[in-house]
């Protein structure tokens, strides 16, 4: 009776550690995408939910290792990288943490490396994007870039409506085209006055511009950023509050079905690559390309959105406290990251009477330039001021110190401490640092 009684409740504790190990993998990597193309190569993994994952480099020979913490691997590894010349093997590995993945990435050679996560988006859920540069190319690149004088940061600004197309119209008979465009302007003023940073106004007078005009313009100044100003109305004078809309997942992949559609015509709303795009008689590159270019595009659009909430509700109160999706012409383009921001109902009286406000105008626009700038010290486009002088990003991984990052990334730990706002010289792991460009 004894020998059955230990081998009974052994049995309960071993069926409760499997269920509790079930429970604490509460992650599942669901799919792995690889996706080659002539000067990188793209892996996108498929998760049940967000990611929280760390990841390191290690050398001879050369594998990037990601840690997704309380998580389990569905996914057959063995042959996903047989069509790639970047990966050699995909395999797991024994994590350090207890209930993590280890996903280990065996590859050709040292690329230079870019670790993201996406939030869910038309037919797509939760994705880790690991995106693997061939340095070669970079360099080149670079020298090109750097043979020429810094580029600035060209940030294109939609004063919404105007001429036939008043906008809402406030209880006292204020015209919302009026508003958008006082505010543009003061906006434009201030990005103008940064060094690094360049505004174009695609609205500078009272007069109607389409929605197609708007971003073929923005296209036309090269612009890095497009934010269009609005200012809300409701049916009833209650509402009241800033929201920033971004372009709602379903529309930009419905835009995005027909660009891929008819690539030879409009492979210039693709971007960069849209030469490429044009010219390949290869579909399934062709699809890649683009893809790879409206998600980063609408990854953009979202990242700015947020800087954005986070400075309007310092001096307005907020109608959506998050960046909101919606179907929105204006922000169709999925080459340039793109932001709608309603700065107020004008059909509430007490904002409309704000939103009238010279000195209430240039707090809003202080507000969204505190944004751009915040945004593109944090990400800013190759031969730009700003990438000589903005930040990189750093995900600290175990072991890791800001005595060895400042090693590694040859600047001091007082720089580290004041980029990131540090009293101590603590970080913890999975922390997201700023690092000064030395």
């Amino acid at each position: 009776m004894i020998w059955h009684r230990t081998s009974l409740a052994y049995v309960i504790l071993l069926t409760l550690c499997l269920v509790s190990s079930e429970a604490v993998a509460s992650n599942k990597i669901k799919g792995v995408r690889v996706w080659p193309a002539p000067e990188n190569t793209r892996i996108v993994f498929d998760l049940s939910s967000k990611p929280d994952y760390s990841y390191f480099s290690l050398s001879s020979p050369n594998r990037l290792v990601i840690d997704f913490k309380q998580s389990s691997n569905a996914v057959a590894l063995s042959k996903l990288a047989k069509n790639d010349k970047r990966i050699l093997k995909v395999r797991t590995s024994k994590a350090k943490q207890k209930g993590a993945t280890r996903i280990v990435l065996e590859l050709a050679q040292s690329y230079q490396t870019t670790i993201f996560p996406l939030a869910p988006a038309g037919q797509y859920g939760n994705r880790l994007v690991v995106d693997l540069y061939d340095k070669k190319s970079l360099d080149k690149q670079t020298v090109r870039v750097e043979s020429k004088k810094k580029r600035d940061i060209v940030v294109a600004i939609v004063a919404g409506h105007g001429g036939e197309d008043p906008g809402s119209i406030g209880p006292r008979g204020t015209y919302e085209k009026h508003v958008t465009l006082s505010i543009s302007k003061k906006l434009a003023k201030l990005i103008n006055n940064k060094p690094g940073l360049s505004a174009k106004l695609i609205r500078t007078g009272d007069y109607y511009i389409n929605h197609n005009r708007k971003t073929q313009l923005a296209r036309k100044y090269k612009a890095d950023l497009l934010i269009s100003i609005h200012a809300d109305a409701f049916t009833s004078p209650q509402p009241s509050g800033a929201s920033v809309l971004v372009q709602d997942p379903r529309r930009a992949n419905s835009e995005f079905a027909k660009w891929i559609a008819n690539r030879q015509k409009e492979s210039e709303l693709l971007g960069g690559a849209g030469d490429t795009i044009r010219k390949t008689k290869d579909k399934n590159l062709a699809l890649t390309l683009a893809d790879m270019k409206k998600e980063h595009t609408m990854a953009s659009s979202y990242d700015f959105a947020e800087h954005a909430v986070k400075q309007l509700k310092k001096v307005t109160k907020l109608h959506k406290k998050r960046p909101e999706g919606l179907s929105l012409a204006v922000l169709k383009s999925s080459d340039i990251p793109s932001v709608l921001i309603e700065t107020g109902f004008i059909s509430n009286p007490t904002e409309e009477r704000n939103l009238n406000s010279s000195r209430h105008q240039q707090k809003l626009a202080k507000s969204i330039f505190t944004a751009v700038h915040d945004y593109f010290m944090d990400s800013p486009p190759a031969g730009t001021l700003y990438a000589s002088i903005g930040y990189k990003k750093h995900r600290v991984a175990k072991g890791e110190s800001l005595s060895v990052l400042a090693q590694r990334y040859k600047v001091s730990v007082g720089q580290l401490k004041s980029a990131n706002n540090l009293r101590s010289n603590t970080v913890r792991v999975g922390q997201t640092l700023k690092i000064p460009r030395a």
